[in-house]
């Protein structure tokens, strides 16, 4: 299934699929010289929005939670890239301890466990899963669709280990965001090799600070191929010590986006495009969709009503917020049966692995899907968006998937940068 785009064959987009195809091995050449200075995350998934004048990530997340969502024909391409973040990780790995989100009620989640260990059996890796919940005291074992089950246990931390009851493993895979923090059971395990590493998570990660190094990255990147930085990138903007509860901040905020959305007009001019622009607010750490809201007015933040003040006010593990990133909103312009999408790629290691769409029935152009009631279109994605073709248009599937494995793949490159800059500096990691 191809989403239909509904953009005319012409404009930014299409001389943006048009460079990348011709500037393929330059491209290529400069990511292999990148990863050998930056090692990649484990495994990263971005979230795309493709508006047919504009190509850009708006979030980058490393504790992807929907492997199940992937063509099952990119199994064997999973399976290869693992292998590859295995062998440079962990080359003696044969033990993998996997750890959790501690929403086991939800059942597609439940699946993506599932899929992962799937993916890390096949490299030869003995898997099995221990929760971070206080909840579970005992080895709990849940069913799941197509006679699947999954076995959760409880751990147990030996020294500078950490180990299930019966079970000492070499390696510890996160796929729990630590939006709550980071738990004394995973500190200062020295012996064991921890993926991703803890400054990854959210209790210290931060979308503005990734968003910044996505900066440097993508103005290198497109001095390279000669294009203009904007055509992938959204602008952005911080503001902390806000308060929705008490309004703290709100006029600064309102200055702040009235700021971003001049720019974003001037750019719109530019490129004679007629389209209201929009700023999108989040919480800088979390994910879930929670703690976000659209703009198109600077007014709109000071006209909040209560309901507004409260979502915003409260994240994942009833967390509060009081920093956010102002990030310019990117439309969305494509469908799948007439519902709105956006594209969601996966990668580990260096390599693409596939992707999916994320719809949305209810949802608009201007709005954020990652909220309750979205969808997934698990086949959309044909190829693993790392095969063009260059007897096809440059719109043709495999070349428009190819865009969006480049620019994902920039997203990762600054994400490996970010957590390199964070891990040397033990202040910034902590922060």
């Amino acid at each position: 299934m191809v989403p239909h785009l509904k953009t005319a064959l012409s404009g930014p987009i299409l001389e943006l699929e048009q460079r990348f195809l011709t500037q393929g091995a330059p491209i290529e050449q400069w990511f292999r010289a990148a990863w050998l200075e930056y090692s990649p995350p484990f495994y990263t998934s971005c979230d795309l929005r493709n508006a047919g004048f504009k190509l850009a990530p708006v979030d980058t997340n490393l504790f992807p939670g929907g492997f199940n969502n992937l063509n099952p024909a990119f199994l064997p391409l999973c399976v290869q890239a693992t292998m590859s973040a295995v062998e440079k990780f962990c080359p003696a790995a044969c033990k993998l301890l996997l750890i959790p989100e501690n929403h086991t009620r939800n059942g597609f989640y439940l699946q993506n466990l599932a899929q992962l260990a799937i993916i890390l059996r096949q490299t030869g890796l003995e898997v099995r899963f221990g929760s971070l919940s206080p909840e579970v005291t005992a080895p709990v074992s849940i069913e799941l669709p197509y006679g699947q089950s999954l076995r959760l246990e409880p751990l147990v931390r030996r020294g500078n280990r950490l180990e299930l009851a019966d079970y000492n493993p070499c390696t510890i895979l996160l796929n729990n965001d630590l939006s709550a923090g980071i738990p004394p059971v995973l500190q200062g395990l020295d012996e064991q090799t921890l993926l991703p590493p803890l400054h990854a998570g959210w209790s210290t990660r931060r979308k503005t600070r990734h968003f910044a190094v996505y900066d440097e990255v993508v103005d290198e990147f497109a001095d390279l191929i000669n294009i203009d930085p904007w055509c992938i990138n959204p602008y952005f903007a911080a503001c902390d010590r806000i308060n929705f509860q008490t309004r703290q901040g709100e006029e600064i905020l309102a200055e702040r986006v009235d700021s971003l959305l001049s720019r974003i007009r001037s750019k719109y001019r530019e490129y004679d495009i007629d389209e209201r622009p929009y700023v999108v607010i989040k919480a800088d750490a979390g994910t879930y969709g929670m703690g976000v809201m659209t703009v198109r007015d600077a007014r709109e933040v000071t006209r909040l009503n209560r309901r507004q003040r409260n979502k915003m006010s409260v994240i994942k593990e009833g967390l509060t917020v009081s920093e956010v990133i102002l990030q310019e909103g990117v439309h969305t312009f494509e469908t799948v049966r007439d519902a709105v999408a956006e594209p969601v790629v996966y990668m580990i290691d260096r390599y693409v692995v596939g992707g999916f769409y994320r719809v949305h029935t209810a949802r608009g152009k201007d709005e954020n899907l990652n909220a309750p009631g979205m969808g997934f279109e698990p086949l959309a994605f044909e190829t693993g968006c790392n095969l063009p073709d260059q007897c096809e248009t440059p719109d043709a599937p495999p070349n428009r998937f190819y865009a969006y494995g480049v620019v994902s793949r920039l997203a990762c490159l600054a994400a490996a940068k970010e957590l390199s800059l964070a891990g040397g500096n033990p202040d910034q990691a902590s922060s």
